[in-house]
């Protein structure tokens, strides 16, 4: 079987997108009516993945439930978790669990069995501790998206200074991921300005983009991330995540009392995120 970032760049390369769906289900944003439906929480949470992941199956090259999501509401919410994975999987998705785990020895081993039993085809982590942090999951069959530049503003005060021999904290994880086969990074589109040197410390690695959408990233933002000369759009070397404006877009017509149904309204927003991204597309000859 292929390894993880094959699968992934077929998959980007098949459906000529760049799209990777956040699925980060709150409660009190789902539409009313899902809500309306079930006096379980979490029955109404299951629908609105499976609309979510049924409206975006075809468009989105990856998709990326937030574990915390569904964890907040214990053992029925991890059981809701496996159900939404199962269910991309069959409809032909990846699907990257966004936990961001950070630990070593037996309990990372223990961490990358959990994904693996949720069904997960890779895994986001917190590399800070060292690369015994990171090995575990891939020596569990996950994919790997290690963090080295992330998204939130504060990151700055513990991934920006600089270490004694001129780099920067996100520079070392930078040489960490390299030297570890096979493994990804999370590089966040609201910093930009650092992503040029963070690509030529990693040249070959697949950057998962965060930030990209609601939290202000711009399609500009991301052409310093972009891989030297690349022949496809896999080839790149981005995977961009939007989540909050894919999965709660504003309904058209709604003023109007005419409004879209909400699924219509995700592949809207899912299938434009595709279109703005496709001027990253490498032009052929």
């Amino acid at each position: 079987m292929a390894n993880f970032q094959e699968r992934l760049a077929h998959a980007i390369d098949s459906k000529q997108s760049l799209v990777c769906v956040g699925l980060d289900p709150v409660l009190e944003q789902i539409p009313a009516d899902v809500r309306a439906r079930h006096h379980e929480p979490l029955r109404a949470i299951a629908e609105f993945c499976r609309g979510v992941i049924d409206a975006t199956a075809d468009v989105a090259a990856l998709l990326k439930p937030q574990s915390a999501c569904f964890e907040r509401f214990g053992s029925k919410g991890v059981a809701v978790l496996e159900e939404a994975v199962a269910h991309a999987r069959s409809r032909g998705l990846l699907v990257l669990l966004d936990a961001k785990r950070g630990d070593i020895g037996i309990s990372a081993n223990h961490y990358a069995a959990a994904a693996a039993h949720v069904g997960a085809d890779a895994i986001t982590v917190n590399g800070y501790l060292g690369p015994s942090t990171i090995q575990p999951y891939l020596d569990a069959g996950l994919g790997v998206f290690a963090l080295v530049r992330t998204s939130n503003p504060d990151s700055d005060v513990v991934q920006g200074p600089k270490l004694a021999d001129g780099r920067t904290v996100a520079e070392m994880m930078a040489d960490i991921v390299q030297s570890l086969p096979g493994v990804g990074c999370v590089v966040g589109a609201t910093k930009a300005s650092d992503a040029a040197a963070l690509r030529r410390r990693m040249p070959d690695r697949m950057f998962l983009v965060p930030g990209y959408g609601a939290q202000g990233g711009t399609t500009e933002d991301l052409r310093s991330m972009l891989r030297s000369a690349p022949k496809t759009l896999a080839t790149s070397g981005i995977i961009v995540n939007a989540s909050r404006s894919i999965i709660f877009p504003k309904l058209e017509g709604a003023a109007l009392g005419t409004g879209e149904a909400w699924t219509d309204a995700v592949r809207r927003a899912a299938l434009a995120m595709k279109a703005d991204l496709s001027v990253l597309s490498p032009i052929d000859g």
